[in-house]
């Protein structure tokens, strides 16, 4: 149970300690005292968000400490979970809201972070805010209701694990086929080059270099024995025409003949006889080349229908004979990972089969428990509003089945018929703020049977209501504090009589400011205040004595109320 509430700086609050009891504690005060801020307090230390703003003017932070005693068996669990000791059976919880807007959190005097506290949160308490009612103002919310009452967390949790599976599967089964239907083209583009450039068989990135090379030799070999013919004839001679080396040999005789008069011309017939030496081997090398020039005319058509392949696939996709290879190797692993794209559909596409008669079978029985559920929560329900002063209310759940999705294929809306003989119609449409209030408070009971949160707020449960009706609100509180906790903001004074501590927020206003105090009434005080929530501004003995009476009689009004 929260048995403390100390709250600094937290908007108009400038210093507050709030002592609560285990049973019925109410808040009441003016309109625009600040019993939200209170609200808001408590949400803070509870991990909720909150906003920056809420800071107190002026100051740096606004400091909210909570105590809390008895823990619950859920809340030292949450704890060792958390890895946090908890001596005494006390837990200290504080939040730290900056004005720059960060914030901080603490643990029994150590720092945690805002997570931990949240996930504490929910197995301390359960805050039932004044726009809780808009739940029952939107039908897609009304499943919420029945799973929480029949419990369904862990099997929603594990339909959902099945659900998301499903949807990720059929998402990427529709990304593949996207992909294939794109890399349609690709595939035949690669699957064009693979074939132009396969069938050519390369081996060898220099082999059209070698290519051009053999043809050129080979498709000028007439020109060129001609030239290499003549040549040698011009070095070497024949029978009928005199060749250089022969005219050597004249002039070197001739050299020789003188030599002896100018010995120079022995040193050039040396020369020339070297020459000659080197002239009769280029003829020779010249013959060997004439010789081998014997053209295959099937080589030759060879050369040219190669070298005219490789011309036109380097042409064709502009680049080179080793560019071709490389490409060639890289668009076959290509080719086979987009072709594996079908056989993953494939299998994918059977997952998917498999996946939709596992979370179909989920979803019946889903659908099966709800239904159950939903029954006995009808009747549950119908017994609060009993109590609740509204006896001639129907209230039902239209159940029907739909696709599948992330919380099964049920669609439930609460239905209600105010006035006997009447249809029952959408709560939405036709409950009044009263009724709204009445059926949310109903509702709430009813689940926290189910639950083993310790302490359950109401924010302004009372909207709309007033007299009897009010009054059998103001003794629901009563009853269900007996075995929980309850806070409740009201406005009304057959509610607040019915606390067993009454706190009073006012706002004061100085000249240094404006404040926002927490008092806990004593007898007298409680006396005047519920005067004030009867009589307004001008109170009088009457209502003095009007408020004490009710203070008096609340008990017996608390049990003639239950006996009936």
């Amino acid at each position: 149970m929260l048995s403390e509430l100390y709250i600094e700086n937290l908007a108009v609050i400038q210093k507050a300690e709030i002592p609560f009891t285990e049973s019925f504690n109410v808040f009441t005060g003016e309109t625009g005292a600040g019993k939200s801020i209170l609200i808001n307090g408590i949400n803070a230390v509870l991990g909720k968000r909150i906003n920056k703003d809420i800071v107190r003017s002026g100051c740096e932070k606004a400091v909210i400490t909570a105590m809390f005693r008895h823990l619950t068996n859920d809340t030292i669990k949450k704890l060792s979970e958390l890895g946090i000791s908890c001596e005494d059976d006390e837990l200290m919880i504080t939040r730290e809201i900056y004005a720059d807007g960060g914030s901080s959190a603490r643990i029994n005097s150590k720092t945690a972070p805002v997570s931990a506290i949240r996930e504490i949160g929910e197995t301390l308490i359960d805050v039932h805010g004044q726009h809780d009612n808009r739940i029952l103002m939107y039908p897609e919310k009304h499943i919420n209701i029945v799973d929480s009452y029949a419990e369904l967390g862990e099997y929603l949790s594990d339909y959902q694990k099945s659900f998301k599976e499903l949807q990720n599967t059929a998402r990427r089964i529709k990304q593949l086929a996207v992909m294939e239907k794109e890399k349609q083209q690709r595939v035949e583009y690669l699957n064009q080059f693979i074939s132009d450039v396969g069938e050519l068989e390369i081996d060898n990135e220099n082999e059209d270099t070698d290519i051009e090379n053999e043809f050129a030799v080979a498709n000028n070999s007439n020109v060129i024995a001609e030239m290499l013919s003549r040549s040698h004839l011009v070095l070497c001679g024949n029978e009928d025409v005199s060749g250089v080396n022969e005219s050597f040999d004249n002039i070197i005789n001739e050299f020789s003949d003188y030599s002896d008069i100018m010995p120079e011309l022995s040193q050039l017939a040396n020369r020339l006889e070297n020459a000659k030496i080197e002239i009769s081997d280029i003829g020779n090398e010249i013959l060997r080349l004439f010789d081998s020039i014997d053209v295959d005319e099937q080589r030759f058509e060879y050369l040219s229908e190669r070298r005219e392949k490789l011309y036109n696939v380097k042409k064709r996709y502009s680049c080179t004979l080793s560019e071709l290879i490389s490409r060639y190797n890289l668009y076959s692993s290509e080719v086979n990972e987009i072709n594996g794209y079908s056989k993953e559909i494939e299998e994918l596409t059977s997952r998917k089969n498999q996946l939709l008669i596992e979370v179909s079978e989920k979803a019946e029985k889903l659908s099966s428990m709800r239904k159950n559920a939903s029954e006995k929560l009808i009747q549950k329900i119908t017994e609060e509003l009993k109590f609740l002063d509204m006896p001639n209310v129907k209230i039902f759940f239209e159940h029907k089945k739909g696709k599948l999705t992330a919380i099964g294929m049920d669609l439930m809306e609460l239905l209600i018929s105010v006035n006997p003989g009447e249809p029952p119609k959408p709560i939405a449409k036709i409950a009044s703020g009263g009724e709204l209030s009445r059926i949310m408070l109903a509702v709430k009971n009813v689940i926290a049977e189910k639950e083993a949160i310790p302490t359950m707020i109401f924010d302004e449960v009372d909207t709309g209501v007033s007299g009897r009706a009010a009054q059998k609100i103001g003794v629901k509180l009563r009853q269900v504090s007996k075995s929980r906790q309850v806070l409740c903001v009201t406005h009304l004074s057959q509610i607040a009589v019915m606390a067993d501590n009454h706190l009073l927020i006012e706002k004061i206003n100085h000249d240094d400011g404006t404040y926002t105090t927490v008092t806990q009434l004593n007898r007298e005080q409680r006396v005047a205040e519920i005067a004030r929530i009867l009589g307004g501004e001008h109170i009088t003995k009457i209502t003095l004595d009007n408020a004490s009476e009710q203070l008096d009689v609340q008990e017996k009004i608390y049990n003639e109320i239950l006996n009936k």
